[in-house]
């Protein structure tokens, strides 16, 4: 079983920042992904950045690319999402994910195994 708790969200105006944690505990593995997708109201949950866990890069949908970077502290087993340059259009629940299963694409939220209880993120216009 693992664990995950986000914080960092928040309001803040369009054109800001906000860095958003999450923090893993419990069963780890030697390989995974960690991933965040965010859902704003009446639309489904959306893929936004995943990093392997043993990788130094992520990935990214293309609204947020050039303006969020997803990181991880291995030794805070701690995941980051930077995100700058923020519009309105960014306004959802934030969640941290884990996918365990290497053979499923980390674009879809239904490969992801465990689920954070999500931070809400308002941009104001």
């Amino acid at each position: 079983q693992v664990q995950l708790v986000e914080s960092g969200g928040g309001l803040v105006q369009a054109g800001g920042s906000l860095r958003l944690s999450c923090a893993a505990s419990g069963r780890t593995f030697s390989y995974y992904v960690m991933g965040w997708f965010r859902q704003a109201p009446g639309k489904e949950r959306e893929f936004v950045a995943a990093i392997s866990w043993g990788g130094s890069s992520g990935d990214y949908a293309d609204s947020v690319k050039g303006r969020f970077t997803i990181t991880r502290d291995k030794a805070k087993n701690t995941v980051y999402l930077q995100m700058n340059s923020l519009k309105p259009e960014d306004t959802a629940v934030y969640y941290c994910a884990v996918k365990v299963d290497v053979s499923k694409s980390y674009y879809y939220s239904r490969a992801y195994d465990y689920w954070g209880q999500g931070t809400q993120v308002t941009v104001s216009s």
